[in-house]
């Protein structure tokens, strides 16, 4: 079977990084971690407080994400993590450059009706705005695939599959 690349799950918040990452971890039989276990208290608590996290903030949260994905570069795993500038992916590859991305793009609508499923997440719904202002869309040069979080579960990991840039074997 061929070795599969550390994927990162990405998007905006509300958007089921959460659930396709676990998902399509299940499915590749490899490790999941969720970015938000590795935010430090300050960083949730000014999430919590609907103020967006900047740059200062966010460096110490990618280098313990690009740390758990250098530690599977050879054998597999999926994060989902938000990665929502290219800078910020810039930042894991140096970790580990064989990662790929699966974007989980939708409208702010879509995303929003799915926001609002999840009460009690530290991510307030009034922060959703500016996650959409600061996303940007995977570029050419980076490895990766995008696909509609409109659809379910199961259809979204099937579609990354299929079109990976790894051609990723499941069997």
């Amino acid at each position: 079977m061929k070795m599969t690349p550390p994927i990162v799950v990405m998007g905006v918040s509300g958007s089921g990084k959460s659930t396709v990452g676990a998902a399509l971890a299940q499915r590749l039989r490899v490790p999941f971690a969720d970015a938000d276990d590795f935010h430090p208290p300050a960083n949730i608590d000014k999430m919590t407080a609907g103020q967006p996290l900047d740059d200062d903030d966010r460096h110490p949260w990618l280098e313990a994400i690009g740390g758990w994905l250098a530690d599977r570069c050879t054998s597999g795993g999926v994060m989902s993590c938000s990665a929502l500038k290219r800078k910020y992916r810039r930042q894991l590859r140096r970790h580990c450059p064989e990662v790929e991305f699966l974007h989980l793009s939708g409208t702010p609508e879509v995303i929003g009706r799915r926001q609002a499923s999840r009460p009690g997440h530290f991510m307030p719904a009034s922060l959703l705005v500016s996650q959409f202002e600061t996303l940007e869309p995977l570029d050419d040069d980076e490895r990766g695939v995008s696909v509609d979080v409109d659809q379910s579960i199961d259809s979204i990991v099937e579609a990354y599959l299929a079109s990976t840039v790894g051609g990723t074997d499941t069997a």
